[in-house]
């Protein structure tokens, strides 16, 4: 089993900071009541560009585009990117809630046709009743994912190629069908951590996504989560999604690490705890024990930072050190199962080099990276970059290749 590596798209904004990178508000966290910063990027279709640019050219496989009202629409948006790229996939979020399930398989095998096969698709069942309702969507926490499984069933039902009838509690299909099923089916990414989650995953999933939570606490999930799907007569593999600050040095990366927390005030950290702590998701509340809305400990693990969870919903840790170490810590999930890893940085055009320069090197030459990964076929394209600097010449006195404007 080999490692994938993923990068995010910030559809919603970036910049140098955890304050108010976003172009839109969200979580009832409003400009008034944190410390303004300069410096976000608008999420505009070039910088966009460049961000997807990068990660091809960087060997990663895919981008995770998030869902959400604070962000662009993640189907828009990748279908453009895919114009500007000519291998890299997209992980598509959505929610099943607001779109019709055969909708949604015909929407796949479109994209599928237009991309030439680069569709990957994140089922986001929503753990926030406040952010659900603003697409029309009054379910609780528990009938949402059983909706959920509803809809994963029609959507594969549908792509088998003939009329597919369906009557569950929450969906009445007769005939559904794509006329052109996708070629290939995407992989269906899902994560979540409570129990009317698992039995979802277990049955209908592709991958299973976890955020970064340490080892043995990633371990026990993969457990459960195998345990319910040997049940059902399934395999599922596993992800994780994390934020990665990687340096020459450990010295450096910590210094970066902490600097992105220099903005951060304590009424600007009591807000956002405020506003996440309302939140239904399981996850949620997980990252929010790891460091108990303190910066006292943030460590949680071995190069495993909480900081980034003081302030932004969602994935909230970050691996934090020299490329080696976070090479480490990758290898440590990989060998718990973990194949699919979903990384992000601020600012994500910047870290995107950091890592792919620094870290990729590093796991490959442990051999966790296949041949050509992420290029589709041939060598892989950072082959030969020296692990000790993790950057070619190209790029001298440790500065990004590529720079946004608009800082």
């Amino acid at each position: 089993m080999t490692v994938h590596l993923h990068w995010f798209l910030p559809t919603g904004g970036d910049g140098r900071t955890l304050v108010d990178r976003h172009a839109y508000t969200d979580g009832e966290v409003r400009r008034e009541r944190i410390t303004p910063v300069s410096g976000v990027r608008a999420p505009d279709i070039d910088y966009l560009a460049q961000i997807a640019k990068a990660a091809e050219q960087l060997g990663f496989e895919a981008v995770l585009t998030p869902t959400g009202t604070w962000c662009e629409d993640a189907w828009l948006t990748t279908a453009a990117l895919t114009q500007v790229t000519d291998r890299l996939k997209f992980l598509v979020a959505f929610r099943p809630g607001v779109i019709s399930p055969v909708l949604a398989a015909q929407m796949a095998a479109t994209y599928q046709r237009i991309s030439g096969g680069r569709l990957l698709l994140n089922v986001v069942t929503g753990g926030d009743s406040t952010e659900q309702r603003r697409f029309g969507d009054g379910l609780d926490h528990d009938r949402r994912y059983a909706r959920t499984d509803e809809f994963l069933q029609v959507v594969r039902g549908v792509w088998g190629g003939a009329p597919f009838d369906f009557h569950g509690e929450h969906y009445q299909v007769e005939g559904g069908l794509t006329a052109l099923p996708p070629d290939p089916l995407p992989e269906i990414f899902f994560g979540g951590s409570s129990a009317a989650a698992g039995p979802v995953a277990a049955r209908n999933v592709d991958v299973y996504l976890t955020w970064g939570e340490p080892p043995e606490q990633v371990k026990q999930k993969i457990d459960w989560i195998a345990g319910l799907a040997a049940r059902e007569g399934r395999t599922v593999r596993f992800g994780i999604r994390l934020h990665t600050i990687s340096r020459d040095s450990a010295k450096e990366a910590w210094a970066t690490a902490n600097r992105l927390l220099d903005d951060l005030d304590p009424d600007t950290v009591a807000a956002a705890q405020q506003a996440l702590g309302r939140s239904e998701s399981v996850g949620q509340q997980r990252m929010l024990a790891l460091h108990g809305g303190s910066r006292d400990k943030l460590e949680i693990a071995p190069n495993l930072w909480a900081g980034v969870g003081l302030v932004r919903g969602g994935a909230g840790t970050a691996l934090v050190g020299s490329h080696a170490e976070v090479a480490d810590r990758i290898e440590e999930y990989h060998a718990l199962g973990i194949e699919h890893f979903v990384l992000s940085g601020y600012p994500h055009l910047e870290e995107a080099y950091w890592f792919g320069e620094g870290v990729r090197p590093e796991l490959a030459v442990r051999g966790l990276l296949p041949d050509g990964a992420g290029t589709g076929t041939g060598p892989d394209p950072l082959s030969g970059v020296p692990a000790a600097t993790g950057r070619p010449a190209s790029a001298p006195g440790g500065a990004p290749l590529l720079v946004a404007g608009g800082r």
